[in-house]
């Protein structure tokens, strides 16, 4: 009988392994989170993967590298006037 399931892989394995890339490995060192177009940088980079869909996953890994959404972020970086 075939096996079915995981095979040698952990579980979630792929997935925590690209969130931690995007969020404060290699690919956040390119994205340059906290600086001005960060979000931008990601989307470029990870719509030629993801399609519309790398918006949503680069404002969560946003989140989780820099604490704050993008909206507040942006605020912050103006000195908290609007733009």
């Amino acid at each position: 009988m075939a096996s079915k399931g995981r095979g040698n892989r952990r579980p979630g394995g792929n997935a925590q392994t690209l969130r931690n890339y995007w969020t404060r490995g290699a690919g956040a060192a390119k994205i340059r989170w906290g600086t001005p177009g960060d979000w931008s940088r990601c989307n470029r980079m990870l719509s030629k993967y993801m399609g519309a869909r790398a918006k949503g996953y680069c404002q969560l890994r946003h989140m989780a590298a820099t604490g704050m959404t993008t909206s507040a972020h942006a605020k912050a970086m103006r000195g908290g006037r609007r733009g």
